[in-house]
């Protein structure tokens, strides 16, 4: 491929995704401000996902992808935990809730940007117990991912219901939208 292709990411989880395609990439942390302003979940993943791609600015010949997700519960967004005791308190929320889950991917060249989000709902058990959110949590460690779960590995055993086009989404990088983009931006993964 003539395009030199950067993920703008840290997340382990993103570049894992990524290597999906087996498309050759470098990785570089886009070092941007994630401060929340007020802003609808949608407009904020959106908008992170844009900064993320511009902010490696990709020169001639570079493509540069930048992903974000937000999960909302009501009018609350969930954030990444960090401790056992977000994480519990999050799950106990979302008991019998739908979590929807905003996830945006940008894709950047020097002339064009193209920027897709995807929406995927998650409903949780209602019936789910204190001790099978604590085993969870044990058993899981979600505690660097949005809405406390990982849909990749024990996620599903919380759930009712998941709605959504792509799953590779509701795990942070919606490959099938990322894989339009680049056909957009002339790249192939299957050329």
């Amino acid at each position: 491929m003539p395009f030199s292709i950067i993920l703008a990411s840290t997340s382990v989880y993103r570049k894992q995704l990524f290597e999906r395609l087996r498309i050759n990439f470098s990785v570089m942390d886009p070092a941007i401000d994630e401060t929340p302003i007020d802003e609808p979940p949608r407009e904020r993943s959106r908008r992170l996902a844009i900064e993320k791609a511009c902010a490696v600015s990709p020169k001639v010949g570079e493509v540069a992808i930048g992903s974000d997700q937000v999960a909302s519960l009501d009018t609350q967004i969930l954030r990444k935990p960090t401790t056992r005791e977000n994480a519990i308190e999050q799950l106990k929320a979302s008991r019998g809730k739908t979590v929807i889950f905003y996830t945006s991917v940008a894709v950047a060249t020097t002339d064009l940007l193209s920027c897709h989000t995807d929406e995927c709902r998650v409903t949780f058990r209602s019936d789910l117990s204190d001790s099978e959110i604590q085993k969870y949590i044990e058993l899981d460690d979600p505690l660097w991912c949005a809405g406390s779960f990982k849909c990749e590995s024990l996620g599903p055993t919380l759930f009712e219901a998941i709605e959504g086009k792509d799953p590779t989404a509701l795990e942070g990088l919606p490959l099938i939208a990322l894989c339009k983009l680049l056909r957009k931006h002339g790249i192939n993964p299957l050329s």
